[in-house]
């Protein structure tokens, strides 16, 4: 478990570049307009031609290698650093580089220091406390509990499949990407920056992931993917060929399926395998849904 400020710093510039997401995450499409009308035209221009590709991958890379905690002290760090010097630091992680490790640099501290200044500066402190007490939280679960029970129930139905050379896996508690996870493996190391399941300013109902797990089964064709599931693990291609629907309807379904829990994820490093139904959220959703009616 780990997790610091900057972390959060990385997730939320993560979320607001991922386009393709904005309908898939809680905070939606009206965040990232009201995001933008915050920042200055240079700022929103140059994230508007920014891409989730392996230079930013990279940048995860150093966020995870660097000691410091907050985004001043990332900004610091790197700008003290040559292109000689991040050369040494990401070599035993990686073979491949951009084409100028200068300017990726020069990108990051640009990038970074202005998304700090115009957005993450001002953000509800409410998010990092909450991110905070997530992780402390876990920390005291943790040695409780096997690990593999213990990767699943925090990270909401993820499984990392023993593989050659992978020694570590780093779990980091995020808000912005919500109910989606970022994971990218390095060497030896994989590190999943998850859902956290934290709302904030919620009314009194059902939980947003509670009902998210209601709603995930109103729907025949994800109820029959929990009964090919309970069969054994599938790959997406026999998930696909069993119900007979589009390849684009068949990843909506499952990803409905993922983000509620319902089912595991199988991944070995960044790869997702075959997916497998998740034992007792069925019943955790009942319990759920039980509690908030005898609340009346």
């Amino acid at each position: 478990m780990q997790f610091k400020p900057l972390h959060e710093l990385i997730c939320s510039l993560h979320t607001y570049i991922c386009r393709k997401s904005y309908k898939k995450i809680d905070l939606g499409l009206v965040w990232a307009k009201e995001t933008q009308q915050r920042l200055k035209p240079e700022l929103a221009d140059l994230l508007d031609h920014s891409e989730i590709d392996y230079a930013w991958k990279l940048t995860y890379l150093l966020v995870h290698l660097c000691p410091e905690e907050d985004g001043a002290g990332f900004l610091g760090w790197l700008e003290g650093m040559s292109a000689g010097d991040l050369y040494e630091l990401l070599a035993p992680y990686t073979h491949q580089f951009p084409e100028s490790l200068g300017a990726f640099r020069s990108r990051t501290l640009t990038i970074f220091s202005q998304w700090q200044e115009q957005y993450f500066r001002d953000m509800d402190p409410a998010i990092l406390e909450a991110l905070r007490e997530e992780d402390r939280d876990r920390r005291r679960e943790q040695p409780t509990m096997k690990p593999e029970a213990f990767v699943d129930r925090t990270t909401n139905g993820l499984v990392f499949e023993p593989a050659p050379g992978m020694e570590r896996l780093v779990l980091i508690p995020q808000y912005h990407f919500q109910p989606v996870n970022v994971i990218y493996s390095f060497g030896n190391t994989t590190i999943c920056h998850y859902a956290a399941r934290i709302y904030l300013g919620e009314e009194d109902f059902l939980s947003t992931h509670a009902y998210r797990m209601i709603r995930s089964l109103a729907e025949k064709s994800r109820l029959k993917i929990l009964r090919y599931l309970h069969q054994g693990p599938r790959s997406f291609i026999e998930i696909f060929r069993h119900l007979q629907l589009s390849k684009g309807i068949t990843h909506d379904h499952i990803t409905k399926l993922r983000m509620a829990g319902m089912i595991r994820a199988h991944f070995e490093g960044e790869s997702l395998t075959v997916y497998s139904l998740r034992e007792g959220a069925l019943e955790q959703m009942q319990r759920s849904l039980t509690a908030y009616i005898h609340q009346g």
